[in-house]
């Protein structure tokens, strides 16, 4: 599969979280070429602030490959991480985070150095303006 082919499944996360109320982001860790977990944010659901699906994920991919480094995993999401959560996947030393939409306001790029663990490896913009148009048209459309 590619990195769209991941993305889109991102994104469906995303769209699931839509469908709850919940701020529309969404991922899915990705090791030795298959998808081992799959999150949303929860932060609504679960009365939760760290209940992001960046951190709903790291959990779930622990569990499956039974240890706490994720150096061999991708994780693929549909917004930049924020800082809290770039800084635990420098704790879990994920291997490679594929994002959507960059997030100019909270996104972990906003700080040097960087928070991400230094063998990270980034690829963004993938599926961008999709990726993008779920959030700001959340936003626009609680704002009305």
């Amino acid at each position: 599969m590619s990195d769209e082919d991941y993305m889109k499944e991102a994104i469906r996360e995303a769209e699931q979280a839509l469908r709850e109320g919940e701020v529309p982001i969404g991922g899915v860790v990705v090791c030795n070429g298959r998808i081992i977990a799959k999150a949303h944010n929860l932060t609504e659901t679960l009365t939760d602030p760290t209940a992001h699906a960046e951190m709903q994920l790291i959990g779930m991919a622990a569990e499956q490959i039974g240890g706490k480094y994720l150096d061999k995993c991708t994780l693929y999401v549909t917004v930049e991480p924020c800082p809290m959560c770039a800084a635990a996947l420098s704790w879990a030393q994920i291997g490679k985070i594929v994002y959507g939409a960059d997030d100019p306001k909270r996104g972990y790029s906003l700080f040097s150095p960087s928070l991400l663990h230094p063998k990270t490896i980034v690829s963004k913009g993938v599926m961008q303006e999709k990726c993008g148009s779920i959030v700001s048209d959340f936003f626009k459309n609680k704002r009305r």
